[in-house]
């Protein structure tokens, strides 16, 4: 089980991206691409390979999470950019389990998109991480002062990615955290 991570797919809009999806556009993609060649050469020597295509990973202690969450409560959080770009998400229970069923499942092969079967837009992300903390979210963040403070890696936040699942629940994996609501309320405590 190799992990990939949605940068595979690059910024594609609405379009619904299943594990059939070709790759995107841009350095993110390109990387992704070269690094699952590498892992699928093993496949040459019988070793069945799983990518794992990883979304937005929400989890407390860590990531993303850590450092939104401080500014959320204190009133700074907001839409990146427009807010209407998709933000593919996984809770981290999910995606660990998520990697154990493709280890142990030998029907499993090749990309397996690890995100919740309900992707969001960044405002709808927005909303629901401030109504967890129990604050507005009132500051959005405008596309150039992302770009100014963050240069080429503020596409990756503004990318739009509509990533579901389809293997994964094709196969029988049942998501714990399907819905943000319920993932954020018990990150922030709530739950």
């Amino acid at each position: 089980v190799s992990a990939s991570a949605v940068g595979f797919y690059g910024d594609r809009g609405e379009t619904v991206l299943d594990e059939s999806a070709g790759r995107g556009e841009g350095f993110l993609a390109e990387v992704c691409e070269a690094w699952e060649d590498a892992a699928s050469e093993l496949a040459g020597d019988g070793v069945r390979v799983v990518h794992i295509r990883v979304g937005l990973v929400l989890g407390s202690g860590g990531g993303a999470l850590e450092k939104m969450l401080p500014l959320f409560r204190w009133c700074l959080g907001g839409n990146l950019g427009n807010g209407q770009q998709w933000m593919p998400w996984i809770h981290v229970r999910d995606l660990v389990r998520l990697m154990l069923w493709a280890a142990d499942n030998p029907n499993v092969t090749g990309p397996v998109n690890a995100a919740a079967p309900h992707p969001v837009r960044n405002a709808d992300f927005t909303r629901e991480l401030a109504a967890a903390v129990r604050r507005p979210a009132i500051l959005p963040v405008p596309r150039f002062a992302l770009r100014m403070a963050l240069g080429e890696f503020a596409g990756s936040l503004l990318a739009s990615q509509k990533m579901i699942p389809q293997r994964a629940t094709e196969q029988g994996f049942e998501f714990g955290y399907p819905h943000l609501k319920v993932a954020l309320q018990e990150i922030a405590g709530r739950g």
